[in-house]
């Protein structure tokens, strides 16, 4: 596959996906799925590869969802969206290989759910992680729903889906939803560092590892599922469609004219 949205690099037993759609700072549309998807199928498949880094190029990790192509879903093409970031959140998670999340700047709603289904997280001091959906009429549910509860505890995840509360970096580590920050310019450093430890390691035991490490979040399976349909009945309906058109107006939603 030619790759028009990400960037892909083999390099020291590692491949180095990025992202890149710099004019939306990295938001995710169909062609930047299935590109991934094929890059970090690459890496479960091939044998002379041992982890997996995910990163934003132009200082951003990924803003979400792109919000020209969700306020086009509806039902039929938001149940294909759905299950297509399903298939991916998977594939990073159940990957027989680490996978690693390398964050700069924004990493919001999505891009903040992809980070989730990593095996490890890295981040530089300027990144900010959380959830913007309740701020633009969209669920949190490929992730974040399930996710967040078991890193962050229950009371912080629901503080941060409710209030679409923004953290930085030094405060997402305290909370336990990443687990390292570097100064900006250590960043690659440490990620290498990081991928050459792992690359050292039995790779058996890794893959088994991540399997028996995995087993509590699988039991959200059925979550997953549920939650896809819970999205897929917010695609194009009155308020995530004025949540939307807010953020892209650069103005405040007017949620006060639906009923509570």
């Amino acid at each position: 596959m030619a790759y028009e949205t990400i960037v892909v690099e083999e390099k020291n037993k590692t491949l180095w996906v990025g992202l890149n759609r710099p004019k939306t700072l990295n938001a995710m549309n169909f062609q930047m799925i299935n590109e991934v998807i094929d890059a970090f199928t690459k890496l479960d498949e091939d044998s002379g590869l041992g982890v997996g880094v995910i990163y934003g190029l132009n200082g951003n990790f990924s803003s979400g969802g792109d919000m020209d192509m969700m306020l086009g879903l509806d039902y039929r093409t938001g149940h294909i969206w759905n299950n297509k970031m399903r298939q991916l959140c998977m594939l990073l998670r159940n990957c027989g290989k680490p996978t690693i999340a390398m964050v700069r700047g924004w990493c919001i709603g999505g891009g903040n759910e992809w980070q989730l289904y990593c095996d490890l997280c890295i981040a530089s001091e300027n990144s900010r992680f959380g959830q913007s959906g309740a701020r633009v009429g969209a669920l949190p549910v490929v992730g974040a729903t399930q996710y967040l509860p078991l890193l962050m505890g229950d009371r912080r995840a629901r503080e941060m889906l409710f209030l679409a509360k923004h953290y930085k970096a030094q405060e997402a580590k305290e909370l336990g939803l990443i687990n390292e920050v570097t100064p900006d310019d250590e960043l690659e450093k440490t990620t290498e560092e990081w991928c050459d430890k792992i690359n050292s390691h039995a790779p058996a035991t890794l893959r088994y590892m991540k399997t028996s490490l995995n087993f509590l979040g699988d039991l959200h399976y059925p979550s997953w599922m549920h939650g896809s349909e819970l999205l897929n009945a917010v695609w194009n309906n009155e308020q995530s469609v004025e949540g939307m058109n807010a953020f892209k107006e650069k103005r405040n939603p007017d949620f006060t004219k639906f009923a509570r």
